[in-house]
């Protein structure tokens, strides 16, 4: 479940070890913190000496941060975590009070959790009140239950996964939603595309459905016509952007999109295409594929062959090739 693999992860960032936490090196600062009148100096006390006293044999907020920031410390993050990880193991060393129990769910924003095996999508992100951003990409879900879903939630991406069904997903999105990503996942036209309406929907901007398997673009478009502030669409790798006139007719459909497959839509192709949306017979059940072959290697260059047949008396040898596309 999402929530394992965030537990998995926090333990693998050491919270609560050296550096960072609560311990021996960083104690009598947060004693002092919780009891005020302890210690207290007494008439004619040096506060210098005093400090230098408490913080004997223990480290800096300084000292403990650069151990985190400097890359060849043994205490760095490896390569693959995020600034947010460097952030909450640097809030770790400032107030580690912050990440005991639940108040660390306080401050996530922003959860990314890619490749490790995730199937579920559980009730346990509830927890996280202030989340904005979920990346779930790279896992194993193939179903989502929109009641699991922090209604703060801004961007949802769920690319490379196995999702199949939009049903649970749409039972009760985040209703602030801008960002909805399902690229290369399983889902097929013309049975998901009343899902991919502004009644879902109603405030997404961008929409990533690229390599699907959506087959009806006359089916689509009406559905994606809902969504008022969508400017972001990806249709690529999906057999109806095949067709001809999938660009042309997209662009003239949709008047308020900003970029289509990561193109971006400016006025002189929306002259070019203008009024194609209001002539659907020429969207026929046909595709059009270009193929081009760069290089081949291992076989006799052909224009060699025509000047030995020019200058030579002796037989000539022809070939002949067979080249065969399976799709």
């Amino acid at each position: 479940s999402v929530s394992a693999a965030l537990w998995e992860h926090l333990r693998r960032l050491g919270l609560k070890d050296f550096p960072c936490g609560l311990g021996s090196w960083n104690k009598s600062r947060f004693d002092a913190r919780r009891s005020p009148c302890r210690d207290r100096l007494g008439p004619g006390a040096d506060p210098a000496r005093q400090e230098e006293t408490v913080l004997l044999a223990e480290e800096s907020p300084e000292a403990l941060i650069e151990l985190l920031r400097d890359r060849h410390s043994p205490w760095a993050l490896p390569p693959d975590c995020s600034p947010q990880d460097q952030h909450l193991r640097e809030m770790a060393v400032l107030s580690p009070e912050l990440i005991h129990s639940s108040n660390i769910f306080r401050v996530f924003r922003s959860l990314r959790i890619i490749d490790k095996g995730v199937e579920e999508v559980d009730e346990g992100l509830l927890q996280l009140h202030q989340l904005e951003e979920l990346i779930l990409s790279a896992n194993h879900i193939s179903r989502i239950a929109s009641a699991n879903l922090p209604r703060t939630l801004k961007v949802l991406e769920l690319c490379c996964n196995a999702v199949a069904d939009l049903q649970d997903l749409s039972a009760h999105p985040p209703p602030e939603l801008q960002h909805l990503g399902l690229g290369y996942n399983r889902l097929c036209g013309p049975s998901q595309d009343k899902y991919l309406t502004a009644a879902f929907w109603p405030n997404l901007v961008s929409l990533d459905l690229s390599f699907n398997n959506f087959t009806d673009l006359l089916s689509l478009v009406p559905q994606l016509s809902s969504l008022q502030k969508l400017r972001i669409l990806v249709l690529q790798g999906n057999p109806l952007a095949l067709i001809p006139t999938y660009r042309g007719f997209l662009v003239d459909s949709l008047p308020k999109l900003s970029i289509l497959d990561d193109i971006h839509i400016g006025p002189d192709e929306r002259h070019q295409f203008h009024g194609l949306a209001r002539q659907p017979e020429l969207i026929r059940s046909e595709a059009r594929v270009v193929v081009s072959i760069g290089k081949i290697k291992g076989v006799p260059d052909p224009s060699t062959c025509q000047q030995l047949e020019v200058v030579s008396e002796v037989p000539v040898i022809t070939y002949s090739y067979c080249v065969t596309y399976e799709f």
